[in-house]
C-alpha cells in the first residue's frame, strides 16, 4: 500500500490544483482591471471537486457514489456585464474578496495535509 495515494491524500491534492486554478485565475483578473474589453474569468472548481468524490461501499447493498469520471476544473468567462466605461468588468472589490477566501482554503488544506503528514511520521517514528 502506497501511503500518498490513499483517497483522502489524493482528494486534497485535487483540491490545491483547484485552489491553484482560482488563485491564477483571480491574479489574471486583477492584472487586467484596466484592460479595455476584458471580461473577468472564474474557475469552476468546487461543485467539479464535490462531484467526484467518491464513497467507498462497504456492502453490496449500499447506494454507488462513485463516478468514474476524472473531476476537471475549467475557467470560464463572466460575460454579459460591464462595470466601466471601457467594457471591462473586473470589480476590484469582489476580486479581493475571491482572494482572501481562497488563500483560507489553501491554507486550511495545506494544514491538513500536514496533519496526515505528521501522523505518517509519528507511526513511523513509533509514536513518539
Amino acid at each position: 500500500m502506497n501511503l500518498f495515494s490513499s483517497p483522502v491524500m489524493k482528494n486534497l491534492e485535487m483540491a490545491l490544483d483547484g485552489s491553484a486554478l482560482k488563485q491564477k485565475t483571480i491574479s489574471n483578473n486583477l492584472a487586467n482591471v484596466d484592460t479595455p474589453g476584458y471580461k473577468a474569468k472564474e474557475a469552476v472548481f468546487k461543485q467539479e471537486f464535490e462531484r467526484s468524490l467518491n464513497a467507498y461501499r462497504t456492502n453490496q447493498r449500499h447506494f454507488t457514489f462513485s463516478t468514474d469520471r476524472p473531476s476537471s476544473f475549467y475557467v470560464k468567462e463572466q460575460g454579459g456585464t460591464t462595470m466601466n466605461h471601457n467594457g471591462n468588468n473586473v470589480d476590484v472589490d469582489k476580486e479581493m474578496a475571491e482572494l482572501a477566501k481562497n488563500q483560507l482554503y489553501y491554507q486550511t488544506l495545506v494544514q491538513r495535509i500536514n496533519g496526515k503528514f505528521n501522523s505518517i511520521k509519528m507511526v513511523v517514528k513509533g509514536g513518539r
